[in-house]
C-alpha cells in the first residue's frame, strides 16, 4: 500500500478531534455524575446510570490516552492499528452515552 500524505494527515486531522472530544466527553461525563449525585439525594429514585457514566468515562478516558500515544508512535502500521482502536472504542462509548442519557430520561419523568 503506497504512502499517501493526504490521508495521513487527514486520519492525524480525525484523531486529533477525537483526542479533544473524549477529553471533553469525560467532562461531560463527571458533571453528570454529580447532577445525578445532587438528584437522587434529593429524591427517592435511584438509578445505576452513575455507575455507568462512570465506566463511560474510563472509555473516553482511554480514547484519549490511545490518540496521544497515536501522535507519538513513528510506526506506520502501529498508528494503523491505534487510529482503528480509537474509532471503535470512541464510538461505542457515544452509543454507551446515549443509551445511559436514555435511562436518566426515563427514571426522571
Amino acid at each position: 500500500m503506497p504512502y499517501d500524505p493526504t490521508k495521513e494527515q487527514r486520519e492525524h486531522d480525525l484523531t486529533m478531534h477525537v483526542f479533544t472530544i473524549s477529553a471533553g466527553l469525560v467532562g461531560v461525563c463527571l458533571t453528570a455524575i454529580g447532577l445525578l449525585r445532587i438528584f437522587t439525594a434529593h429524591t427517592k429514585i435511584t438509578t445505576i446510570a452513575d455507575e455507568l457514566l462512570a465506566a463511560d468515562a474510563v472509555v473516553f478516558m482511554v480514547c484519549c490516552s490511545l490518540s496521544f500515544w497515536s501522535f507519538k508512535t513513528e510506526n506506520p502500521s502501529r498508528r494503523r492499528i491505534l487510529r482503528r482502536l480509537i474509532d471503535t472504542l470512541f464510538m461505542v462509548a457515544l452509543a454507551f452515552m446515549v443509551v445511559v442519557c436514555s435511562l436518566i430520561a426515563y427514571a426522571v419523568i
